[in-house]
């Protein structure tokens, strides 16, 4: 219950309010408000029982059973597009990693196909090198074999 306090408004409106003035100061005064007890009668104004639902027919039931059905469909239906998306984007992933691995098998593929077409030409190189410095020295070889053999003759010679 609401009243609205004032010092010109009579107390008799509200008979289960008490106002007790607590001091007067130089800013204002000062009040302090007691409501009074609730009767028995306050308790009669609320009911005791929550009101009685209306009846509700077989095609309000029928209908609302309608309703929440197409809300489940249309639910489901967002689920599963939901997750038809992130299947595809995991296969848009997967066939990227492996497009990536593709590529890069291919890449040391070739570079480790230059690499040995580098080292066999190199070793290519070094062979002929080698046979080179080899026939040199079967040259010199022979020549110091001939001029051994020319010297041994013309020693015989001169014996």
């Amino acid at each position: 219950m609401l009243c609205l306090l004032s010092l010109s408004v009579s107390l008799s409106l509200c008979p289960d309010i008490q106002v007790k003035e607590l001091d007067k100061r130089a800013s204002g005064q000062a009040f302090e408000v007691i409501l009074g007890n609730t009767t028995p009668d306050a308790k009669g104004e609320f009911p005791l029982s929550p009101p009685k639902k209306k009846d509700v027919s077989l095609e309000e039931i029928q209908r609302k059973l309608d309703a929440a059905e197409e809300r489940r469909k249309t639910h489901e239906a967002e689920v599963l597009k939901h997750l038809a998306e992130k299947r595809e984007h995991e296969k848009e992933v997967l066939q990227k990693a492996m497009e990536e691995n593709n590529n890069f098998s291919k890449m040391a593929e070739e570079k480790l196909n230059q690499k040995m077409e580098a080292n066999k030409e190199n070793r290519t190189a070094l062979m002929a090198a080698m046979n080179e410095k080899f026939k040199e020295k079967d040259k010199k070889i022979e020549e110091v074999r001939k001029n051994k053999e020319t010297k041994e003759s013309g020693a015989e010679g001169e014996n």
